[in-house]
């Protein structure tokens, strides 16, 4: 644990101290249940979305206009997310997106998997929306210049999700295989989809 995370790890354990006196749960109770969604969470979440929506065009349009409903549509537990507006957000020939939370680090884990180290970075919060190419670059992602960079702020109660455009080559793969080509960092936009090898 960092130095930084003290606080937050100490406000923590306070609260799960207050809910055991209470007889409201147990430590044991809380972790079994963070076990059990970090189970289920993860990118691969993510990628199936994108795959069926690279599969199916009605899916996709629903993807993107109602992106709540979508994960519903595939069964995904959003339980947790009882508050949070879900909205994906595709790239193009013409446009590139890319995630960010400046306040904190606010994330679609379920979708995602937990966030990694960078993300949670005050150097990525802050670059990211200051100067996104050369941040993006360091990713090893270069754009043709040509290419819109619109950079997107999750909050607390929105959350974002990129659909990265789909590789070249690869009508002829069934969702499975479609979704092994989206990576966690597609999904956030600081990479794109990778070509079949």
């Amino acid at each position: 644990m960092s130095h930084d995370d003290a606080p937050t790890a100490r406000r923590v354990d306070a609260l799960v101290a207050q809910l055991e006196d209470r007889g409201i749960t147990s430590d044991a109770e809380l972790t079994a249940i963070v076990e059990r969604f970090l189970a289920g969470a993860g990118p691969q979440n993510g990628a199936r979305l994108v795959a069926r929506a690279w599969r199916d065009p009605a899916f996709k349009a629903l993807l993107l206009d109602d992106a709540n409903a979508a994960i519903d549509a595939v069964g995904l537990e959003t339980g947790h997310w009882v508050s949070v507006k879900l909205v994906a957000v595709e790239n193009t020939a013409d446009v590139h997106n890319v995630i960010v939370c400046t306040l904190c680090s606010c994330y679609p884990l379920a979708l995602l998997g937990p966030s990694p180290y960078w993300y949670k970075s005050e150097a990525y919060r802050s670059r990211v929306v200051r100067e996104p190419r050369a941040v993006l670059a360091e990713f090893g992602l270069r754009l043709e210049p040509h290419v819109e960079v619109r950079v997107w702020d999750s909050t607390a109660e929105l959350r974002y999700l990129v659909v990265p455009q789909r590789p070249a080559g690869t009508e002829g793969l069934d969702e499975d295989a479609l979704a092994a080509l989206v990576s966690r960092d597609a999904l956030i936009g600081v990479a794109v989809a990778t070509a079949p090898g």
